[in-house]
């Protein structure tokens, strides 16, 4: 009889139990120090933001919901609101128009090339936000290399008002978020199995029909994935919003900031930050039930 012959089990004998696995060598405890910095600093932050908007005066003494009365029922408010939410929306159909054929163009390229368009994709992203801001400042002012290239070809007469346009927020936003909508993209059009395209093909679809069928779909998390990235980045971009706006387009972190730095009203602002919070929230929540139907789709 053999070692092995000799330690198996009977027919019918029970098997011994496995080794139970303590809660000390489970996924909890080492999920313990993430869930403590998440608390420890976004979740009790928020907290605070929500207790302070609660308050009805600078001086928090006396709580109530005197502030959202005052935001909701100004229509400037609502109007700095929803201009704010539609620059986001701008944005990324933008993003969407340039980076979704870029990613497309990447998955097609040879691995050399792809190496060349990563390096500049990513690029911009090892570059502050203020330089890259900066520099559309300096493209598009009235001295800048627009009007100055225009005007020596003769094209212009006077230097176009380029800046602090809500044209001008919109181009440099879109060029400052742009590898966010791109990554997302790449990486579901690199998923993608070449022979459904193939076989599309092969069955008499055209180019154009196996993409709004085959590949659209296919690539739709993706491009839910950056669409949501773009919007929540750009909504928030304070610096941008500022310095190509000039100041003179009011949008919600500006906004925030004249209420909290010099206006001193803390409460104000904290709903202001609120209210902005709320509406990426509801969007995101769009987003994530689009995201859901199109996975349904694709794997239905």
């Amino acid at each position: 009889m053999t070692a092995a012959t000799a330690t198996a089990p009977a027919p019918g004998a029970a098997r011994p139990a496995r080794p139970q696995r303590s809660a000390a060598t489970g996924p909890i405890p080492l999920a313990l120090p993430l869930a403590l910095f998440f608390g420890v600093f976004v979740v009790m932050p928020l907290a605070l933001l929500v207790f302070v908007s609660l308050h009805q005066d600078p001086t928090l003494s006396t709580m109530g919901l005197a502030q959202y009365r005052k935001f909701l029922g100004d229509g400037f408010n609502l109007a700095v609101l929803g201009n704010t939410l539609w620059l986001g929306l701008k944005v990324t159909l933008l993003t969407v128009l340039i980076g979704y054929p870029l990613a497309w163009a990447y998955t097609l390229a040879a691995p050399r090339w792809q190496a060349l368009l990563m390096l500049l994709i990513v690029l911009p992203l090892l570059t502050s936000a203020v330089v890259r801001t900066f520099a559309w400042v300096v493209i598009l002012g009235r001295q800048g290399i627009v009007n100055t290239v225009l005007t020596g070809w003769g094209w212009i007469d006077a230097p176009l008002k380029l800046l602090y346009t809500p044209g001008a927020v919109t181009v440099a936003l879109a060029q400052i978020e742009l590898p966010l909508m791109v990554l997302p993209l790449i990486t579901a059009l690199s998923n993608i199995d070449p022979a459904l395209r193939q076989a599309s093909l092969a069955l008499g679809a055209g180019r154009w029909r196996t993409f709004v069928q085959v590949t659209l779909p296919l690539s739709m998390p993706g491009l839910l994935a950056g669409c949501l990235l773009v919007f929540a980045s750009s909504v928030s971009a304070f610096v941008t919003q500022t310095l190509v706006g000039g100041g003179r387009q009011m949008f919600m972190p500006f906004y925030l900031y004249q209420q909290a730095i010099q206006a001193n009203d803390y409460p104000f602002a904290a709903t202001i930050a609120v209210m902005l919070l709320v509406s990426v929230l509801a969007v995101v929540t769009v987003v994530n039930l689009l995201a859901r139907r199109s996975r349904g789709f694709v794997h239905g």
